[in-house]
Parts: C-alpha cells; structure tokens; sequence
C-alpha cells in the first residue's frame, strides 16, 4: 500500500469530519497501524503539498496539514461513491461525451483514469458512455486540458454494457465476499488494542473496497442480472464498516488528543 494512497484514505474516511486537518505526529500515529512508517508519511505529505492535494496549517503550535478545496471535493465524491450515497433514478437514456484528448500521452493516460474512475467506458475512439452524466466530468476534462461535446442517447441496441468489463466484476465481487470476513479477521488478530484493532481492519477494509470505484461504473439494476454479487457486496462492506467504526473513531480521537 502507497502511503499517499492511505493518506487519501485517513483524510477522506475520518478527517474529513473534524476538520480535514490532523498534525503530523497524528497522521504518523494513524498509518502505524496500517505498516507505513514516519518517513514514508513524511515523505508523501511533501508530494502532496506539491501537488495541490495538501497545505500546511499551524495545529496547537505545531505543524499540521489540511486538505485544500480541490482534495476536498474528491474526497467528497469518493465517499458519496464508497458508501453509495447518491442512489441514481435512471431515466432510460445514455450519456455520451465526445472527448478531445490532450496532446500529451501522460495526460491522456491520466484523463482515461479519471473517466473510468467516474464511471465511464471508451465506446469508441474518443467516444465515452455513461448511464448517467456525471457532475465530475468537467474537472476531470479541466484538469488534463481536455474538452468534450457531450449529448444524450434514447436508444441503444444493444445496450452499450459491453464497454465495460462485467465478467471481470462479478468475479472481483465474488472475490470480495469470499475474502473480506478473514481480512477483518486478521486485522482484529493481529492488534492488542481493540480500538487499533478496529481502525486497522476498518481501514483495510475500505482501502480494497475502494478499488470497486476504477471498476464498477454504477449501472443501473434494470441493466444487471438479478443475481449481481455487487449488491450482497456492498450490504457486507456496509454492515461490517459500520460495526468496526465506534472503535475506529475512539482510536482515531486518542491520535489526534481529543
């Protein structure tokens, strides 16, 4: 695991909701339970800073950091997306964004990543489907220098579901229900103290769920098969986040004093 990959993770999942800042020494105190050592926090938090995601803020006379306006509204569509809080009326019709990609191959591989990340599969060169169109495609086009004329579709026969990888996701999913109860479970094992405990499992169990969003586009239940593992997915992921959160915010308010 990257550690600014776990720091996106510790400011989205719990410092989000105190104040999108922590001081060093927390976010230090956070990622030893997850396996990632001071200089690698260290180390990731000055990237981050360069990169726009983090600022520096003075915390209780020490150094802290907080996320800026842009890390924010990622976070916040991230965690819309992780706990299914946007529930989608799909109207029956298709989104198309018709992309013109930046100049530079590194940016095209970062604008794909972005467009998969929110939900949409390339049709076609250049051609991008969506059941829905999604309110992040703006800063994902402005943030490559990309544009996109986008239109509305009625009709597809068939289905354009093809443009994702179904077969691939129910297997991932399948994985998921499989494998998730002993990761919990060895998280809780490997921790003396129950709250630690509770937060390192926790984490981890956010971190791979996380890894649903660069795969599962969203699509509607009348475009899936009634037996789609996803939805049984998403009520244990639901269900054991829940159940190992009391613990995770005790351990995460004794690392920040509070």
């Amino acid at each position: 695991m990257q550690a600014r990959s776990a720091l996106f993770d510790v400011y989205g999942d719990h410092l989000r909701a105190r104040g999108s800042e922590a001081p060093v020494a927390a976010l230090v105190r956070l990622l030893d339970p997850v396996g990632i050592a001071g200089p690698a926090v260290r180390t990731a938090i000055s990237r981050m800073v360069m990169q726009g995601w983090l600022e520096p803020v003075q915390i209780g006379g020490g150094r802290g950091y907080r996320t800026t306006p842009r890390a924010n509204r990622r976070l916040d569509e991230t965690g819309n997306r992780v706990y299914r809080r946007d529930v989608h009326d799909w109207d029956g019709r298709w989104h198309l964004a018709f992309v013109a990609p930046p100049a530079s191959r590194a940016a095209r591989s970062r604008l794909r990543a972005g467009l998969t990340f929110i939900g949409y599969a390339e049709l076609a060169d250049n051609v991008w489907v969506s059941p829905y169109g999604r309110t992040e495609l703006a800063s994902v086009l402005e943030r490559e220098s990309a544009t996109a004329s986008t239109a509305r579709a009625d009709h597809f026969d068939p289905p354009p579901t093809g443009a994702w990888d179904l077969d691939a996701l129910r297997s991932a999913y399948d994985g998921w229900l499989e494998a998730s109860g002993d990761l919990v479970a060895q998280h809780l094992a490997a921790h003396d103290d129950p709250d630690e405990a509770a937060f390192a499992a926790r984490f981890h169990l956010v971190h791979e769920w996380r890894k649903f969003l660069f795969a599962d586009p969203d699509l509607p239940a009348a475009l899936l098969p009634a037996d789609w593992p996803g939805r049984a997915a998403a009520q244990l992921f639901a269900a054991e986040a829940d159940r190992l959160k009391p613990g995770a915010d005790r351990f995460v308010a004794r690392c920040l004093g509070n």
